[in-house]
C-alpha cells in the first residue's frame, strides 16, 4: 500500500514530451532520406573550397564541330589521329589518355595510319610520356582498342552513378579505383602524374574514405569537384579535336599537363551524365568527369562517409540537449534558437565536408531538430495556455476581491466622515462654552484629531479613486502664486506654533490651467510637511519661476532630512521614513503618493533633494500653458 502511495504521488506529465522526441528520433534514424541528403552532399560538393582549381588536364573533344570542320564521321579515321597525335607530342604533355572506340582499320591505308600512330605514342613512351587508352564496359564485356594498339596499354575508366545505391538519382559521386585488384584509369593515371612530380603513389585500399564492395569486386571512393565540369563553365580546359590538328593551339599549352581526348557530341546522350552541379539535365560531359576524378585523386583530396552510429548519436544528443533548451524558454525563442541550431548544423557540417573531408549525414540532424520543436511546441503551447488561463482565473479573482476592498473603503470613509464632523461640531460647541481651562485644552484635542482623522478619511478616498480610475480633473486658469499664498495663510497657525518663518521669493507668472483643488492640496501637503519636519526657529522656503515650457515651484525646509535609501520610496504608497527622531509625527504614508499623482495628472513632474540635518528640497514642474 505504501509503494502504490509513493506511485501515486509521482508526476511523469512532464516527461511525455521526452518520451515522444526519442520515440520519433528512433523512428527517424530507422530511414535513409537519401533523397534530402543526397541534395545536402550535392550544395557541399557545389560549394567546395578545400580542393584547389587547378590547370593541370586539358581535355580534346572529338565533337559535332570537328565533323563539319574534317568532313569525317566518329571515331574518325587514323590518318586524323596520327596528325593529330603527332602534333600534340610535339608539345611535350606528361600523360595522354584516349577515351573512345577505335576500330578495326577498314584498309591497307588505313593499317599503314594505324601503325604510325602507334610508333608515334612508342616514340612518345620512349621519351618519359605516358599514355594509355581508357577502355568501357558492355554486355559482351570490356571494349578493348584493336589488337595492334593494345601493346600501348589500356584499363577501365567506368564512370560509376548512383543508380542502384544511396539516392537513385543517376548522379555521379564515387568513383572506381581498381577492379579485381587492378588500378583504373584514373587511379593509374594519377599516380603517375604523382610520381613525376615526385608524390607518393596512392593505394586504392588505404586511400582516405575508399571502401570494398564484394559484389564487384571493386574498391570506391568518393570524389571531389575541383571545378563546374558542365558544358557551359569553363573551368575545365577544352579544346576541339580539329584545332589540335591543325596545329591551332598556343606554344605549350600542353606541356607538362595530363591530356584526355575523347568522344563529346551533344547529340549522343551517352556522352552526357548527371552530377552535382547538373542534377537533372545532361550537361557534364564524360570526358569532364574523368578529368575531375582524376584531379581529385591527383591532389588526394576524396571524401571519407562518416559511420552512420556516430550521426545517430549526434541526433539523440542535439535531440536531448535542444528538448531541455526548448523546454526552458519562451515559444519565440525556442523558434529563433531552433533555426540558430538547424544553420549551425549546415554550416559547421559544410565547414568538415571543405576543411577535413568528412561527410556527416545531415538530413538525419536536421530532421532531428525539427522534430524536436514540432513535439515541443505544442505541449509548451498547452502549458503556455494553462498558465495563462490560470493567471486570466487569478486576475478575475484579484480584481474581484480589489472591487471589495475598494467598495468596502468607499463605503467605510462615507459613512466615518459624518461621525467625524458630528464630534467636531459638538467639540467645538462644547469647546466655546467651557469655561474650565483643561476642558477646552481636551476639546482642542479632540477636534485637531477629528481634523487629522477627516484628513486619512479623505486621502483613502482620494487613493479609492486612483485605482478605479474615477478621479476626475477640472482645469482651470489659476495663477500659481495666488493659489501658493492662499495655502500658507491657512497654515499661518502651524507655522506660528514652532516660531517658523515661510519665505515667498514668487516671480511674476502667467496663469496656467489646472485643477485648483488637487494642486492646492499638493501645496498644502508640501508646505504641512515642511513645517513637520522643520525644528523651530528655522525657515521654510517657497520659490517659483517660469520660462518658455514649464512653470517651477521650490519648497525647501531646514529639518531632519530624509536619508538616502528612503529618498526613492517615499513616493510609493503608505511609505514613512523609518527615523527616531520623527516617529512621533503622524501621518498616512498616502500624502506624498498623492502628490506626486497629481502632479503627474497635470502633465507635470516632481523631483526630491534630501541632506541629513540640512534639510530636504522639493521642485515641481508644471507646463506652461
Amino acid at each position: 500500500m505504501k509503494l502504490n502511495k509513493r506511485s501515486q504521488g509521482i508526476d511523469i506529465s512532464g516527461m511525455y514530451p521526452v518520451f515522444f522526441t526519442i520515440i520519433f528520433v528512433i523512428v527517424l534514424l530507422q530511414y535513409s532520406f537519401s533523397a534530402l541528403e543526397a541534395i545536402f552532399y550535392d550544395l557541399r560538393i557545389k560549394y567546395d573550397f578545400g580542393i584547389n582549381l587547378r590547370k593541370d588536364i586539358v581535355t580534346i573533344v572529338m565533337d559535332e564541330e570537328s565533323d563539319e570542320f574534317l568532313g569525317e564521321k566518329y571515331p574518325y579515321t587514323y590518318a586524323s589521329h596520327q596528325r593529330m597525335i603527332s602534333k600534340l607530342i610535339k608539345d611535350e604533355p606528361a600523360i595522354i589518355n584516349y577515351f573512345g572506340a577505335l576500330q578495326e582499320p577498314e584498309n591497307e591505308s588505313e593499317r599503314d595510319y594505324l601503325l604510325k600512330f602507334k610508333s608515334n605514342l612508342l616514340e612518345f613512351a620512349h621519351t618519359g610520356g605516358n599514355f594509355r587508352f581508357g577502355t568501357d564496359m558492355d554486355t559482351w564485356g570490356e571494349q578493348r582498342p584493336p589488337f595492334e594498339l593494345q601493346e600501348l596499354g589500356f584499363s577501365l575508366a567506368l564512370i560509376n552513378i548512383d543508380n542502384s545505391t544511396f539516392a537513385k538519382d543517376d548522379i555521379s559521386r564515387r568513383a572506381i579505383l581498381s577492379i579485381s585488384g587492378e588500378s583504373t584509369l584514373h587511379l593509374w593515371t594519377a599516380n603517375k602524374f604523382r610520381a613525376k612530380n615526385d608524390l607518393e603513389p596512392l593505394d586504392s585500399k588505404s586511400l582516405f574514405g575508399s571502401y570494398y564492395l564484394r559484389e564487384a569486386d571493386a574498391n570506391f571512393v568518393l570524389y571531389r569537384f575541383y571545378g563546374n565540369p558542365t558544358v557551359d563553365s569553363n573551368d575545365i580546359l577544352r579544346i576541339p579535336f580539329h584545332r589540335v590538328l591543325t596545329g591551332n593551339f598556343p606554344a605549350g599549352f600542353f606541356k607538362d599537363k595530363i591530356v584526355l581526348v575523347g568522344p563529346s557530341y551533344i547529340s549522343n546522350s551517352s556522352d552526357y551524365i548527371l552530377s552535382p552541379y547538373s542534377r537533372e539535365e545532361y550537361k557534364t560531359p564524360r570526358l569532364a568527369l574523368h578529368a575531375t576524378i582524376i584531379e581529385s585523386l591527383l591532389q588526394d583530396k576524396t571524401i571519407f562517409q562518416v559511420p552512420r552510429v556516430i550521426t545517430s548519436f549526434l541526433c539523440v544528443m542535439i535531440a536531448l540537449v535542444l528538448s531541455i533548451t526548448i523546454s526552458r524558454v519562451n515559444p519565440t525563442k525556442g523558434l529563433i534558437i531552433t533555426i540558430c541550431t538547424i544553420l549551425g548544423i549546415l554550416i559547421i557540417g559544410f565547414l568538415i565536408f571543405s576543411i577535413l573531408g568528412l561527410w556527416i549525414y545531415l538530413s538525419h540532424l536536421v530532421l532531428t531538430v525539427f522534430v524536436v520543436y514540432n513535439i515541443w511546441v505544442p505541449f509548451r503551447a498547452i502549458a503556455e495556455y494553462q498558465t495563462r488561463y490560470a493567471i486570466q482565473e487569478e486576475t478575475k479573482l484579484l480584481k474581484q476581491v480589489e472591487n471589495l476592498k475598494q467598495n468596502f473603503i468607499s463605503l467605510m470613509s462615507h459613512d466615518l466622515k459624518t461621525p467625524v464632523a458630528k464630534i467636531a461640531g459638538m467639540a467645538d460647541v462644547l469647546r466655546q462654552k467651557a469655561s474650565d481651562i483643561d476642558l477646552k485644552n481636551g476639546l482642542t484635542s479632540i477636534i485637531d484629531s477629528t481634523k487629522e482623522l477627516n484628513r486619512f478619511i479623505t486621502s483613502i478616498l482620494d487613493l479609492t479613486k486612483i485605482e478605479s480610475s474615477n478621479l476626475s480633473i477640472v482645469k482651470t486658469s489659476k495663477d500659481v502664486n495666488k493659489l501658493i499664498q492662499q495655502t500658507v495663510e491657512n497654515l499661518t497657525f502651524e507655522a506660528q506654533n514652532k516660531n517658523i518663518k515661510i519665505s515667498l521669493n514668487l516671480a511674476p507668472l502667467y496663469p496656467i490651467e489646472l485643477d485648483s483643488t488637487l494642486m492646492a492640496r499638493v501645496f498644502s501637503n508640501l508646505i504641512e510637511n515642511a513645517l513637520k519636519y522643520s525644528p523651530e526657529d528655522s525657515r521654510v522656503t517657497i520659490t517659483t519661476w517660469d520660462d518658455a515650457q514649464w512653470v517651477y515651484i521650490k519648497i525647501e525646509d531646514n529639518g531632519v532630512g530624509i536619508p538616502e535609501n528612503d529618498l526613492k520610496h517615499i513616493f510609493d504608497k503608505f511609505y514613512r521614513v523609518k527615523n527616531d527622531s520623527i516617529h512621533k509625527i503622524k501621518g498616512t504614508g498616502l500624502g506624498l503618493y498623492l502628490v506626486k499623482y497629481f502632479v503627474e495628472l497635470h502633465g507635470g513632474t516632481i523631483h526630491v533633494t534630501s541632506s541629513i540635518n540640512k534639510g530636504t528640497s522639493f521642485e515641481i514642474k508644471l507646463k506652461n500653458a
